[in-house]
């Protein structure tokens, strides 16, 4: 495969990265007009509903543990919960 390949194991970390955009995006209120900061929110929220739904499967946390360059310090650094590390 090629490293410019999207895998199960980019996923979280890509999630977790628009996660972030689309925070600074809603608290930047004196630069973004409210209606995009708006649309931000509820862009927001449908990604943590798809986020939610990879608790579900166990298959992106092993992607996540299995990936060389991720493995467990992904989620340490992420700031998981030691329970949710040990779980995956």
């Amino acid at each position: 495969f090629s490293c410019g390949t999207p895998n199960l194991a980019m996923v979280i970390p890509a999630m977790d990265h628009i996660d972030t955009i689309f925070t600074n995006g809603i608290i930047k209120t004196k630069t973004l007009h409210p209606a995009l900061r708006a649309a931000l929110h509820i862009a927001k929220i449908t990604l943590n509903r798809y986020y939610s739904l990879t608790d579900k499967s166990e298959t992106y946390r092993i992607a996540m543990v299995l990936h060389p360059s991720y493995k467990l310090d992904y989620f340490t650094s992420a700031g998981w919960q030691d329970e949710w590390i040990s779980m995956a």
